[in-house]
């Protein structure tokens, strides 16, 4: 999807549908993958294509710990996962579910480190007198 174009409404709604989903599927422990045995995993979005034939999951779980290996053993579950959700959401063509790491976690974390720096807080404050 090109950055410029803003998801539509359906786009929102499916994505929102499946992320709901997925958390209880997750809250529910129902996966059997060692890898995601006792992990706590948060769907912080769902981003469906525009033709709802894909949806990249973007995941975190608790602590950051071990993403990687969270994320492999979510695509080894995509199949599984995507049954199952198939099931409690009501939709023609359940969309193939792709996993991710979300960064925005780490990102907002930088962000908030700048802002705290005191140069940064300066030249925020408009105090131009100061070195």
């Amino acid at each position: 999807m090109a950055k410029n174009k803003t998801r539509t409404q359906r786009q929102l709604r499916v994505g929102e549908a499946l992320r709901h989903a997925l958390a209880g599927v997750f809250e529910r422990g129902a996966l059997r993958d060692p890898a995601l045995r006792n992990v706590s995993i948060t769907v912080t979005e769902v981003r469906a294509s525009p033709d709802l034939t894909n949806a990249t999951v973007f995941v975190m779980p608790l602590g950051g710990d071990a993403a990687d290996d969270i994320v492999e053993a979510l695509s080894r579950a995509a199949p599984f996962l995507r049954s199952t959700v198939g099931k409690e959401v009501e939709l023609r063509h359940v969309p193939r579910l792709t996993f991710e790491i979300d960064r925005s976690f780490g990102q907002a974390d930088q962000i908030d480190t700048l802002l705290r720096n005191p140069r940064v807080a300066r030249d925020l404050s408009g105090d131009q007198n100061e070195p």
